[in-house]
């Protein structure tokens, strides 16, 4: 009854201008004044590729001062040099250690079995308890 009375929502604060007058339109007392349905999903339609060109625009405007950043600051050569030294070093540090791996033998150990139906059920119930004192969301998880 309230929207016969006359009663509309309010319009939230920084809703497009066009988007706001449709919505009056729409809600006109007399219905001769709202749009139709073609009228209706064609200025819809029209205002998101307005804003979609907008967006482009802005994304464009952004890329063009990163990449004239980039060009104004170069690497210096004796920082590439530097980049290289340290590349070097990780790489012959590395494989060093691929090749100084030991394998260990362990005695004594019990044979390896497969977890059962309680094991299984006790361990994640473990992690379910860790999950939630972490205050973590299960939907997020999945």
């Amino acid at each position: 009854m309230n929207i016969i009375n006359g009663m509309r929502p309010k319009i939230v604060p920084g809703t497009p201008l066009e988007y706001k007058k449709l919505m009056e339109q729409c809600w006109d007392a007399d219905s001769t004044k709202r749009p139709d349905i073609n009228t209706l999903v064609n200025k819809i339609v029209e205002m998101n590729r307005l804003n979609y060109q907008n967006e482009l625009k802005k994304n464009k405007s952004i890329i063009e001062k990163l990449i004239e950043k980039t060009r104004l600051s170069k690497p210096k050569a004796n920082t590439i040099s530097k980049v290289n030294e340290i590349d070097n070093f990780e790489n012959s540090n590395t494989s060093s250690r691929l090749f100084t791996s030991k394998v260990y033998q362990f005695k004594n150990l019990p044979e390896p079995k497969n977890a059962t139906e309680g094991m299984r059920r006790h361990k994640y119930t473990l992690c379910f308890a860790y999950y939630k004192q972490s205050n973590i969301n299960f939907k997020y998880l999945i």
